[in-house]
């Protein structure tokens, strides 16, 4: 049955991994470059040619649909193929097992998913690691690796993923029979479970930090306003890195609260269009910034942050990894279980 399975996937996988060698060939020529220069300047940012943040996007695009891809023309047609032409009659009746038949093309197929997508983020998660959560002196940065995008496409998570889309690939193909909408489907699904567990999970995979912070200049990370509605204050935390989770005034009692009717009036106007040709007045009394926000903090205002730190990327990604290879060992036992039950 492995020979066999081989025979049926051999061209998808040569070429899954031709791909993945000529990416992981190209970041390691331009890796130690980059390594050595972000080793070298502070302000790495400024330096970086359009080629390098093309990569350092590119990496994360790579990683993004690689497990999606896999899962959708891989897993999904893996039985869902045999069941359309009727193929599978053929391996049952010739001393072959129902259980055996799905074991030798799961374990095949989801042995060569997980060391081809573990080439390749390990290589990608070296090349960005000098890059990762860089800024700029003026203005300019790039995501950090606790960033809910970035988080997915580095360290080992996105190997339970490529693991998780074969397995529920495989299910819907079972389940369906047919090859397109099996496709369609695990596309569906997948999507939506990667949109859900950033949002609604990985948050709570462990007890994040809170922290209140006081109003100032140098907390302040901006003031946004629709025009119609109370402007709304977001602080910094203590490391820029960290993945700001929850970003709420409050008040003296600690309760939410909207920002006072007079904060509006209190700040300064914004400065003029130099090429305006008006002259920018500098604000020295009460009005400015830092008397707005020091008034707010008179007032007991405060800023709380829920935060899942930097430091907590390892415990993040290996508990994310065990919750998905959890889910994939369901769908595979359900796999089974559909095979020697439902299908006939």
């Amino acid at each position: 049955m492995i020979w066999l399975t081989w025979r049926q996937f051999r061209i998808q996988l040569l070429a899954v991994y031709a791909l993945v060698g000529a990416v992981c060939v190209w970041l390691a020529l331009t890796g130690p470059a980059l390594a050595h220069l972000a080793a070298r300047n502070k302000d790495v940012y400024d330096l970086l040619s359009s080629t390098d943040l093309l990569l350092f996007n590119g990496g994360i695009a790579v990683l993004a649909v690689a497990p999606a891809v896999i899962g959708i023309f891989w897993g999904a047609p893996l039985v869902a193929r045999e069941l359309e032409s009727g193929t599978y009659r053929l391996a049952w009746n010739q001393s072959v097992t129902r259980w055996r038949w799905l074991a030798a093309k799961l374990g095949f197929s989801v042995l060569a998913t997980a060391v081809a997508v573990g080439i390749l983020t390990t290589t990608v998660t070296w090349w960005a690691q000098p890059l990762d959560g860089i800024q700029g002196s003026q203005r300019g940065s790039l995501a950090s690796r606790m960033t809910p995008i970035s988080f997915a496409m580095r360290g080992v998570v996105p190997v339970s993923y490529a693991v998780f889309a074969v397995l529920l690939g495989t299910l819907v193909g079972l389940v369906v029979r047919r090859s397109v909408p099996a496709m369609a489907l695990t596309l569906a699904i997948y999507v939506l479970v990667q949109v859900a567990v950033p949002w609604w999970v990985r948050p709570h995979l462990i007890p994040p930090t809170t922290t209140t912070v006081f109003l100032s200049e140098d907390t302040l990370d901006g003031i946004a306003s629709t025009g119609s509605g109370p402007f709304k204050i977001t602080a910094r935390g203590a490391d820029p890195r960290d993945w700001v989770l929850t970003n709420q005034t409050v008040d003296a009692e600690g309760h939410p609260a909207a920002l006072p009717s007079w904060f509006g009036d209190c700040l300064p106007p914004p400065p003029s269009d130099p090429g305006s040709g008006a002259t920018t007045q500098v604000h020295q009394a009460p009005g400015t910034l830092d008397a707005c926000l020091s008034r707010l903090s008179d007032e007991g205002y405060r800023q709380r942050l829920v935060y899942q730190s930097h430091r907590h990327f390892w415990r993040l990604q290996w508990a994310e990894t065990g919750l998905y290879l959890a889910a994939s060992g369901v769908l595979a036992g359900l796999s089974f279980w559909w095979v020697r039950r439902r299908l006939s």
